[in-house]
């Protein structure tokens, strides 16, 4: 949530990150990004009963519910400051006098779903900043408070760290204590976390899917463009989609990278940043969370959250992130592969002028000669042997859904190198994103054996020029010519026939396969 009592000197420097487990959540909920409308960005703490009920109405009388904005998120301020004599939550009975339980009947008769907010640790954020009293955070109340949810009908939570203290594997812990408990329950509840607020920015440092099927990846989001932030608060557009396009490889059906709720409509931006807005969170498979006031939108906000173009894009049943195709700094180009074999394509301009910006259906990954493009604002169809261009405003973003040809999209050719004995390691590495002047890879580590391995190290030698700026899921000495990468204390352990996995990105062209590749156990 957005935190205007934050202070910049609270946030502290990144962590080493953890392992990519091999298990994953899957409660079948969030098959596709959930869609719906969140209290914070506008009203803040400043909410009740009638507030969320009117919004619920807006949501129904607009037509956003029948699109798919089903989720109504009750943040943070709903709940009573003491908890009852059983250590029960309970509304707060002056805002929520009907209770939470009727709140939710109340979304559920109108086809709704009721989502709500509360925390890991021992205060929610508004009582951390004083501005709300009590402390009736879930610490030590997993179970019970899973239960009271369970019980109201919540069909979301959003989990809030709201702490600046705690390792990362701290946080994985005290996050999955409460994903086994809504898990307890057999109720289905989207589970959605934020490990970043008030503490180093864990979201984009490990791929959390095997934890919630929601991960916010990076500080606050704010309705401005561009706040010059790498990942602190408040956060722009062009600040969080720098963080989130490089981690496509974590989203699939149920598990998502999460960018934070949507502030269209809110002012702040041009009419053509809030385009781009939401065709970068659709094209990216992001929860489309709105946050602004519903009763009151404008034309060109309705005309943004309907566009059902691109909707559909974001909606598509492969659930798959964008990846990115170039970017020269101003012309950045991003593809998602879709169901029915066609390609969405962004062609979004970073810059401070209009520009033309080109790709290929070839390096979007179809073959053939005849292509049909389908402008995801206009709605107009045009054709193309394979050219994929237009001029682009400033901070603008269009998106084209292509048809035709055939998927090029090779199969990644792993790599393997075994080493040691047959109860050793192998390294399989990946190039999973290669934009010219940066990729991104994957090595997966894996157990051929029947016995479990405790700990390993791979070793590599990079090509001339490439250069490592992030790695997650592990531990590297080096960052270019020879390198060492070793387990962290979550992904040593590996079962017999397991595998565990770590990624980074690199500066430089990833044409070249890193040569000398090794694993190695104690």
């Amino acid at each position: 949530m957005v935190r205007t009592l934050l202070a910049a000197g609270i946030l502290v420097g990144g962590l080493i990150v953890l392992e990519d487990q091999a298990g994953a959540l899957d409660n079948g909920v969030a098959r596709t990004p959930p869609m719906g409308w969140n209290s914070w960005n506008t009203f803040g703490c400043n909410i009740n009963e009638t507030l969320i009920k009117q919004m619920a109405d807006a949501i129904v009388n607009s037509g956003l519910r029948d699109l798919g904005y089903k989720y109504v998120v009750v943040d943070d301020c709903w709940f009573d400051p003491t908890r009852d004599s059983a250590g029960n939550l309970r509304g707060n009975p002056s805002r929520f006098p009907g209770g939470m339980k009727a709140l939710g009947d109340y979304l559920h008769a109108k086809g709704l779903k009721f989502g709500i907010y509360q925390v890991p640790v021992d205060k929610t954020c508004a009582q951390y900043f004083g501005s709300y009293p009590g402390a009736t955070g879930s610490q030590g109340h997993e179970v019970q408070d899973a239960k009271q949810f369970a019980a109201w009908g919540v069909d979301y939570l959003k989990y809030d760290w709201c702490s600046p203290s705690g390792t990362i594997d701290d946080q994985v812990r005290t996050f999955a204590k409460m994903r086994d408990a809504l898990a307890a329950t057999g109720r289905p509840i989207v589970y959605s976390i934020n490990p970043n607020s008030i503490h180093a920015k864990t979201g984009p440092q490990r791929n959390w899917g095997d934890v919630a099927n929601l991960w916010r990846t990076t500080e606050d989001i704010t309705n401005k463009w561009n706040t010059g932030q790498t990942n602190g608060y408040p956060m722009g557009i062009q600040n969080i989609v720098d963080v989130t396009v490089p981690l496509a490889s974590y989203a699939k059906p149920g598990a998502f990278n999460d960018p934070d709720m949507m502030e269209i409509g809110r002012g702040g931006m041009t009419d053509t940043e809030m385009r781009s807005h939401f065709a970068l969170w659709a094209i990216m498979a992001s929860p489309l969370i709105a946050g602004n006031d519903l009763r009151s939108m404008d034309p060109a906000t309705t005309t943004i959250l309907k566009n059902q173009n691109l909707i559909a894009i974001n909606q598509d049943p492969l659930g798959l992130q964008a990846r990115q195709v170039s970017n020269d700094g101003t012309r950045r180009v991003l593809a998602k592969k879709l169901g029915n074999g066609d390609v969405a394509v962004a062609l979004f301009n970073q810059g401070a002028s209009t520009t033309t910006i080109s790709t290929t259906a070839s390096a979007i990954g179809l073959t053939g000669d005849s292509f049909t493009l389908r402008d995801a604002w206009t709605n107009t169809v045009s054709s193309s042997t394979g050219t994929i261009s237009a001029a682009v405003p400033s901070h603008g973003t269009v998106v084209y859904r292509v048809s035709g040809g055939t998927s090029s999209t090779p199969t990644p050719t792993p790599t393997p190198t075994p080493s040691g004995p047959p109860d050793g390691c192998t390294a399989t590495y990946r190039l999973v994103n290669d934009w010219g002047t940066g990729f991104q890879s994957e090595v997966t580590v894996s157990n051929p054996g029947p016995s479990a391995i405790d700990g390993w190290t791979v070793k590599m030698t990079l090509a001339g020029g490439q250069t490592i700026t992030s790695l997650w899921n592990g531990v590297n000495t080096g960052t270019s010519g020879a390198i060492a990468v070793k387990n962290t204390p979550y992904n040593g352990t590996i079962a017999g026939s397991g595998s565990a996995t770590f990624g980074f990105t690199a500066n430089g062209s990833g044409s070249t396969t890193p040569t000398g590749i090794t694993c190695t156990t104690p």
